[in-house]
């Protein structure tokens, strides 16, 4: 699927419970949202939007992967995780 930024959404009350717990903010959100690495469709209606961040403490790169429902108006962020399992969900561009 192609990358492409998704500007308008708005955060489901789950997303926000998630992002909470896992101590992920709006604004890192929101920046992997404006320019993803990659976005892939997971079913009709629905993307993950991902990108690799660096962490502190100890320093690590992980990915932060985003479920955006887009099939509504505005687009629906459906939760947010970081995993340090790169490998497992990164695509190797073709």
């Amino acid at each position: 699927m192609s990358k492409r930024a998704i500007t308008k959404y708005r955060f489901t009350d789950h997303a926000r419970l998630e992002m909470a717990r896992r101590q992920i903010s709006e604004d890192e959100i929101r920046r992997v949202l404006a320019d993803p690495e990659q976005v892939e469709e997971v079913r009709p209606g629905r993307v993950v939007c991902q990108s690799r961040i660096s962490l502190e403490a100890p320093v690590r790169v992980v990915l932060l992967r985003v479920f955006v429902d887009t099939n509504r108006r505005p687009a629906e962020v459906v939760t947010a995780y970081r995993t340090s399992r790169v490998e497992k969900y990164w695509r190797a561009e073709s």
